[in-house]
C-alpha cells in the first residue's frame, strides 16, 4: 500500500503563487449552486456523461488521458491550479489529486470533471507513474487504488438508496467534498437533493474552474441530481451542521453520508465529533460510508507532505460507541472493493489483505498499511 499512496499522493512540480479567492469571479454560484439548482436549470451546452450504476464490474481497460485536447489546458483553469501553494493549500492540492486519480482510471469511473479538476500539472506526474508501472510489469498500477476506492463508494451508494423508502426524497452529503462530482456523473442520484460541504476556499476553487469552462466555451455536464447545494463551512473549526441545515437539509429524510477521503484529515476528537453530530441529529434512515487509515498509514504524512491525525485499526468497535451499531468493513481487493481491477493474486492489496488487522508488521518490520472502507448504519 505504501507505494500506491505515493503513486497517488506524490509531490507535483513547482506551483506559483498562492490561490486567492478573492482574485476568482463567482459568478458561476448563481447558475450553477445557488440555494436549489435542479435538472431545469439553465445553463451553457451540456454533455451526458453519467456513468450506468448496473455496471458495477470493470476491466483494466486502457488509462491514461489526451493532455493535448484536456479541458485542463483551459488557460484561465490553469492559472487556477498554478496558484496553489503545495503547504498552504494542501487540502485543495489533495482534492485535484483525487481528481486526477480518477481522471487517468476514467474508462470505468466516467467523471466528466476529473481531467478539469486535476489540473495539468498533476496528470502528467501520474500518467508518467502509469507509464513506468506498465513498463515494469508492475503488479498494481498507479491511481488503483483510487479507482477501486471511488467504485466501492458509488456501488455502495446505488445499494443504500435502493433500500430506502421510495416514496420520500432522499439526500445525499459530501462531507469534505474537495473536487467530487458525483451529482453530475451518477444516474442513482435522480431523486436526491446532494449537499457538498467543505471549506469556502475549496468551493471557491471548485466554482471557479467551473466558471472558467463556462467563459472558454466549453460545455458543462448534466447535473443528474435533483438538486445540488454547495455549503461553504470548514468542519474542522465552524458550525458546519448549522450551515448544511440552513441550506435546506432536513433531519428526517432518508440520507447518506459520504466521507471520502476526510476523516484522517481531521484531530480525532472533531473527527468523532463529526460522526457523532450525524448520529446524533438524523432521524430517519442513515448510512454513513467512509474511509479509514490505520494507524501506521498516518505516518506516510510527513513523506507525502500533508498532513493526517485521525485514524482507526477497529473501525466496526469505534462506530458503535458514536451511534453506528451496525458497521461493515472491507478492503482493497476484497470481493466487494475489486471490480475486475485488482487481479493479480501476488498483488500488494491481497497480500495486504489476508493479514490479520491485529498483526502490525512483516517479518522485515515493515508496517502493514491499510485503507478500511466501512458502510455504517445510524440506530
Amino acid at each position: 500500500m505504501p507505494s500506491l499512496l505515493l503513486h497517488m499522493c506524490s509531490p507535483s512540480p513547482a506551483w506559483s503563487p498562492r490561490f486567492n479567492p478573492g482574485r476568482c469571479s463567482i459568478k458561476l454560484h448563481d447558475i450553477l449552486v445557488s440555494m436549489s439548482v435542479g435538472k431545469a436549470q439553465h445553463l451553457p451546452a451540456v454533455v451526458d456523461s453519467s456513468s450506468d450504476d448496473d455496471d458495477m464490474t470493470h476491466g483494466p481497460g486502457r488509462l491514461g488521458v489526451n493532455l493535448a485536447t484536456s479541458q485542463c489546458q483551459i488557460e484561465a483553469v490553469r492559472r487556477l491550479h498554478n496558484s496553489l501553494d503545495p503547504e498552504r493549500d494542501y487540502l485543495e492540492r489533495s482534492a485535484c489529486q483525487t481528481a486526477a486519480g480518477r481522471a487517468l482510471w476514467n474508462h470505468v469511473i466516467h467523471d466528466p470533471l476529473a481531467e478539469v479538476f486535476a489540473g495539468d500539472a498533476l496528470l502528467r506526474g501520474l500518467q508518467e507513474k502509469v507509464r513506468r508501472d506498465q513498463d515494469k510489469n508492475a503488479r498494481e498500477t498507479a491511481g488503483v487504488m483510487m479507482a477501486v476506492r471511488t467504485l466501492w463508494f458509488d456501488a455502495r451508494l446505488a445499494e443504500a438508496l435502493v433500500r430506502f423508502d421510495s416514496t420520500s426524497t432522499h439526500q445525499v452529503v459530501l462531507l469534505g467534498a474537495g473536487m467530487d462530482a458525483r451529482a453530475y456523473r451518477l444516474r442513482s442520484l435522480k431523486d436526491c437533493s446532494v449537499f457538498e460541504v467543505d471549506s469556502a476556499k475549496a468551493l471557491h476553487l471548485k466554482e471557479s474552474i467551473l466558471q472558467a469552462m463556462v467563459e472558454a466555451g466549453e460545455p458543462l455536464p448534466r447535473l443528474e441530481a435533483k438538486s445540488l447545494h454547495r455549503v461553504a463551512s470548514d468542519i474542522a473549526t465552524e458550525d458546519w451542521f448549522g450551515r448544511l441545515t440552513a441550506a435546506g437539509f432536513n433531519v428526517h429524510l432518508p440520507t447518506v453520508w459520504i466521507l471520502e477521503g476526510f476523516l484522517y484529515y481531521l484531530q480525532e476528537v472533531r473527527a468523532k465529533e463529526t460522526l457523532r453530530c450525524i448520529s446524533d441529529h438524523c432521524m430517519n434512515e442513515t448510512v454513513v460510508l467512509a474511509d479509514f487509515m490505520n494507524e501506521s498509514s498516518t505516518h506516510l504524512a510527513h513523506e507525502l507532505k500533508t498532513h493526517f491525525y485521525f485514524h482507526s485499526d477497529w473501525p466496526e468497535e469505534l462506530l458503535p460507541k458514536l451511534g453506528f451499531p451496525q458497521v461493515k468493513v472491507s478492503q482493497i481487493g476484497d470481493p466487494d472493493a475489486n471490480f475486475g481491477l485488482i487481479n493479480d493474486e501476488l498483488n500488494l492489496f491481497h497480500q495486504t489483505r489476508r493479514v490479520s488487522r491485529h498483526v502490525k508488521a512483516d517479518v522485515n518490520g515493515n508496517p502493514y498499511r491499510r485503507l478500511l472502507l466501512v458502510e455504517s448504519w445510524a440506530s
